[in-house]
């Protein structure tokens, strides 16, 4: 038997490295975006910016959330919003460095940040109205970043999969302040728990 290969494999299935070498130097000025990148790069970066002022606005309310909240057994409450809020500035980190790795500049302005983001900064008057105003944006995060995640498929992998990550700790956090809100106002409110 030959181990030589047959006709049909003589095409190879990976570029050629030489030609990958020769693309990589040809484009050198676009960083990470490479001919492969199939997704329109200034698109991703305008929703990118939208998910990065949802971030934020979800940092400001868990932090201002955990200094206002106050009332018997709210120690506990705090302690989510707290954690919360740190996890909530790790997707704001990771989503600018996803718009500068596409060459964009991330948008931390203030000025016009609540229109940018998907969630609302709503203040609860007491530790219920803050759980479920914290529910409520979990919820819009939630259903928006599945969204993306469909609307980047094969085009974008990486912005994909790193949406992807963000979604399974907003689902998270979103079943967090249920359990919450259950304990709280002591009834069950998910389908088959009553």
């Amino acid at each position: 038997m030959s181990s030589a290969p047959s006709k049909n494999h003589e095409q190879p299935f990976l570029t050629d490295v030489e030609e990958l070498r020769k693309r990589a130097r040809a484009s050198i000025a676009k960083g990470a975006v490479t001919p492969a990148y199939h997704a329109d790069v200034k698109q991703t970066v305008e929703i990118l910016q939208a998910v990065l002022a949802t971030e934020i606005v979800c940092v400001l309310r868990y932090t201002m959330n955990a200094i206002a909240a106050t009332g018997i057994s709210s120690d506990s409450v705090k302690e989510e919003f707290d954690e919360h809020a740190k996890e909530e500035q790790g997707h704001m980190r990771a989503v600018a460095e996803r718009i500068n790795q596409l060459g964009g500049a991330p948008d931390f302005n203030p000025e016009g940040l609540a229109t940018r983001s998907a969630s609302q900064y709503v203040v609860g008057a007491n530790l219920i109205e803050m759980i479920k105003e914290n529910l409520v944006a979990e919820r819009i995060a939630c259903e928006h970043y599945r969204e993306l995640i469909r609307f980047f498929g094969d085009k974008d992998p990486t912005t994909r999969v790193m949406m992807e990550g963000i979604l399974t700790n907003e689902e998270e956090h979103a079943n967090d302040m249920h359990d919450l809100l259950v304990a709280h106002e002591g009834k069950p409110m998910l389908p088959g728990n009553s």
